[in-house]
């Protein structure tokens, strides 16, 4: 269940708010494995902008990207 501070739509996936908050959630829960179209319901953004997130997080290794396409915490895979 996603906080009450929820991000609202449309907001900037480069926001570093966002990024630290997306990191703390997959390190408060590592076993989290998320699209992005759950990621886009579960901190209140569009798909794109999740996608663009958490392709971010891919990046900068600190997601991976399983088959089924979903993103989690790569020390978890």
């Amino acid at each position: 269940m996603p906080h009450q501070s929820a991000v609202l739509p449309g907001h900037d996936p480069s926001d570093t708010r966002l990024r630290r908050r997306a990191e703390a959630e997959y390190l408060e829960m590592p076993g989290l494995k998320l699209t992005a179209a759950q990621a886009s319901r579960f901190w209140h953004l569009d798909e794109a902008a999740s996608a663009t997130l958490l392709d971010a997080m891919v990046a900068d290794g600190f997601l991976y990207r399983v088959r089924d396409g979903a993103y989690v915490l790569l020390s978890a895979r």
